[in-house]
């Protein structure tokens, strides 16, 4: 069993607008430092806070698929696929699969916040596809509760985000007190600490911890009160060389 928690001051941190939109990123872009970099399909993970309206202008992307979760407050999504703004509240999703490339403009509103996730398709496919968007109402997301928690399932196992990139389910996971929630060994979870302070499998975690948990069976969470957490199992092995691996390998030469 291997759980690694990384606290937000060891995490990447990035701004827009001048610090109108601040971010610290559990998985950042190369230049922007941080512990940990792309691994299995996972390419980048943001958690940004608007700190008055503000709009990131117009800018392109390529293979990624690029998904945004509201996590308090409200956003507008515009993009060239689209051609029109499109608005999300807290609990709402969207997808947007890069293709063969699109354009796209975000605004927050003031004291929104929101998870932008970009994972890793096979490019060799996704490059030759053209690009699509998706969005998706909280009610839209299933909800199944079980003793002492309750998840919300995203992606995976019916839920209607779908994505090109192999082998990812995404939830949210609500408790009250200690409980048990199963893993796969051939799967890593990469875990972002929303609420609470408590334990997994032993290690003390609080808000805005990153967690990373290989090879094990079961996270056991000890909690005296309410938490929540937002997770995504993914492959070990992604099955393809990823855009972080090619990179990796170009600089080698």
């Amino acid at each position: 069993m291997s759980i690694k928690v990384i606290s937000k001051e060891r995490q990447a941190y990035g701004a827009f607008n001048g610090g109108e939109i601040v971010e610290n990123k559990p998985i950042g872009f190369p230049r922007e430092g941080g512990e940990t970099k792309p691994y299995s399909n996972l390419f980048y993970w943001a958690y940004a806070e608007a700190k008055v309206d503000s709009t990131i202008g117009l800018h392109p992307h390529e293979g990624f698929e690029i998904m945004s979760f509201v996590l308090n407050g409200s956003i507008r999504h515009y993009d060239t696929k689209l051609k029109e703004w499109r608005a999300l509240s807290a609990g709402d999703a969207q997808i947007i699969r890069a293709g063969n490339g699109i354009s796209h403009a975000e605004h927050m509103n003031k004291d929104s916040v929101m998870f932008q996730i970009w994972v890793d398709p096979n490019l060799d496919k996704t490059l030759k596809q053209p690009a699509s968007y998706d969005d998706y109402k909280s009610a839209d997301f299933p909800v199944k509760e079980f003793d002492h928690y309750k998840v919300k399932t995203y992606s995976g196992d019916g839920a209607p985000l779908m994505m090109d990139a192999p082998g990812i389910s995404i939830r949210e996971v609500l408790f009250e007190q200690g409980f048990e929630y199963p893993l796969n060994t051939d799967k890593i979870y990469s875990i972002y600490v929303q609420k609470g302070d408590f334990n997994m499998n032993e290690e003390k975690v609080k808000q805005d911890d990153f967690v990373l948990v290989e090879n094990s069976e079961m996270l056991k969470v000890e909690a005296n009160a309410s938490g929540k957490f937002f997770v995504i199992e993914s492959p070990v092995s992604a099955g393809y060389k990823t855009y972080a691996e090619i990179m990796q390998e170009r600089m080698k030469r």
